[in-house]
Parts: C-alpha cells; structure tokens; sequence
C-alpha cells in the first residue's frame, strides 16, 4: 500500500458520524465524574509518577476497600489527548470494587514511542505501590499498544508487577507499528524500523503468560480488525473479540458498563 493508502487505512474520523463531537462530550463527562467523586473524596489527582508535567496519573477509588487495581492508557496515536478526557470510563471498574489509575504521558514529538512505554512502565509501578491487589490493564488505540507492550519479555520491572498482573485488554490496540511508520503521521511520530519493530507486541517472541484479549468493534477500520488479528496469531495467550457494530470511538463506552461483556473480560 502508498503512503496515501496507508494513512486513509488509519484515520478514524472521517469515517465515523459526528467524530468531531466526541472529545468535547469525553471532556464534559470526564470533568463532572472527576468532580462527584472528588466530593465524595474518592479522587486523588495529579499524583505525580515523573518529573515532566504530563508524567501524572489520576486514581479514582471505589465506595469500599479495593479489590485491586486496574490502570487505563488513553490513545491519541501517542500525539495526542490527555487523561482528563477519559475519567468517567472509570465507571464500570469501580462498581466492582476496583481501583482505577488514569495516567498521562508526555507525546510526540516531544516523546518517541519507546519512551512512552517506559513512561507507562513508571505509571503502573507507582499506581500499583498505591493500591494493593491484583493488576488488570486496559487502553484504547494508541494506550491498546502501551498496556500490550507492558507484557512483552524486554520490560523491566523493579516491583512486582509479574507476579500481580492478571489480565490485559487492548481496546482497539495497535500491535504492529510497521503500517504506521508508512503513514503521513510518522512525521510526527519519527518511527524507524528499528524502533517500530522492538515497539511492536506482535513482533515479540517473549511475553508474560498473561491472558490478553484483542478487543476491537466490527465497525472499525479494517487496519484496526487486522491488528487484533495479528496479536491473536502471535501470543498464544491473546484472544481477539470483535464487539459487532461499534466503531473506534464508541466500543470504549462499554466500559462505563458495570455489566458489559467488556467489563466481564477485563476483571473476570
């Protein structure tokens, strides 16, 4: 495929009715969650995981002690958005009685991508001295690759992280980062080959015995079907799960869900 191609094959938003509108309505969402369980005292924010500004993650906390932790990446193609729109997904975690930890990261171009994942690295391991319990981990898109990324054999871990993490869901994930080295947003993004291909879940032999699923809605871009294909025919721990009739911006409202099927397969 041409670059042309490829790029089409990526962009989401012009093939979704009233895409244009979704950020505001997150961001709306997002800011009165925040501000209910913040009243409620159960909204710790801006805890800091860096020493870069958008190296912060927020915890939100259920009504009861913690049965665990589960950590949310937003996408953006790692060029863009911010935790503060994403919040309210927190929802269906929580009725459970999991703790969610929402962090950001800092984007490209200031950020390559390896540096990104270690950034996620830093996230988790600071939310998970936070919380105690077992470790599930879910993103959309972009924050798909970042907690697939967090199994592959080459992440070092300094606590113990292997031996709590017990389920991955990547929402809409990107697992091979190949394509998107050939699209106009590697302008941005400044992947090599050497650099897509270490970056990449699916290209990785070693990985932590970690149940994954692949979860993408049947109507996305077909590249985005392709990629949860492609971590399912790599790890034989990944599972693809095609979500029938949502597209990339809607299949993430499941998680909103205490009773989604989502929700089911990320805690169990």
């Amino acid at each position: 495929m041409t670059q042309q191609d490829l790029s089409d094959a990526y962009e989401n938003g012009k093939y979704i009715p009233g895409s244009d509108g979704f950020a505001a309505i997150w961001e709306r969402d997002a800011a009165a969650f925040r501000d209910q369980l913040a009243q409620q005292g159960r909204a710790e924010l801006d805890i800091a995981y860096g020493e870069h500004p958008r190296e912060q993650l927020d915890l939100f906390m259920p009504a009861q002690p913690p049965v665990g932790l589960v950590v949310f990446v937003h996408g953006g193609y790692w060029k863009a958005t911010h935790r503060s729109l994403w919040s309210h997904f927190a929802q269906g975690a929580l009725a459970h009685g999991f703790a969610v930890a929402m962090p950001s990261y800092v984007l490209a171009p200031e950020a390559r991508i390896s540096g990104i994942s270690q950034q996620i690295r830093a996230a988790i391991e600071k939310a998970a001295g936070l919380v105690a319990g077992p470790i599930r981990l879910t993103g959309h898109s972009a924050g798909g690759h970042l907690v697939s990324r967090m199994l592959c054999g080459d992440m070092e871990w300094s606590g113990c992280f292997c031996e709590r993490i017990e389920k991955v869901v990547s929402i809409s994930g990107l697992h091979d980062l190949r394509p998107i080295m050939q699209t106009d947003m590697n302008a941005v993004l400044a992947l090599d080959l050497a650099e897509a291909q270490a970056e990449s879940p699916a290209l990785q032999d070693a990985y932590l015995p970690v149940p994954i699923t692949a979860w993408v809605g049947g109507a996305e871009r077909p590249a985005f079907l392709d990629q949860a294909k492609w971590l399912e025919d790599a790890w034989d721990t990944a599972t693809m799960v095609v979500d029938p009739g949502r597209h990339h911006f809607d299949v993430i409202d499941a998680l909103k869900d205490p009773n989604s099927p989502l929700i089911t397969d990320l805690l169990g």
